[in-house]
């Protein structure tokens, strides 16, 4: 029979118990810093109001809508709740996607360099 070489069960058991302190201290800490929002919520919330301004602006046959998004109907919508929950990260990233949607730029989420 050959003889293990390494920590003892009792030093591995003590090692094994520290990692899972360490760990779930920062999880504590990360849940405490960003809450229920993500930390690239931000990013979240642009996408979101992004996305559905281009699917207005696809869907619009005479281009009333479009400039509707344009003339204020971002920030109603966003007002009224109508960015689900993707909003809720950052209403004002939010609506700028979505006007940078309506406007037909592209998103600032786009590309190697932010």
């Amino acid at each position: 029979m050959h003889r293990h070489e390494g920590p003892s069960r009792g030093r591995f058991a003590a090692g094994v118990g520290a990692a899972v302190v360490i760990a779930t201290a920062a999880a504590a800490l990360l849940i405490a810093t960003y809450n229920d929002r993500p930390p690239w919520g931000t990013d979240i919330a642009y996408e979101g109001g992004f996305v559905q301004a281009s699917r207005i602006r696809g869907y619009d046959v005479d281009g009333s809508r479009t400039k509707a998004l344009l003339a204020g109907e971002c920030v109603l919508m966003e007002r009224q709740g109508m960015g689900g929950d993707r909003a809720v990260h950052d209403p004002a990233a939010w609506v700028e996607g979505c006007l940078d949607g309506a406007a037909g730029r592209p998103s600032r989420n786009q590309g190697i360099v932010r």
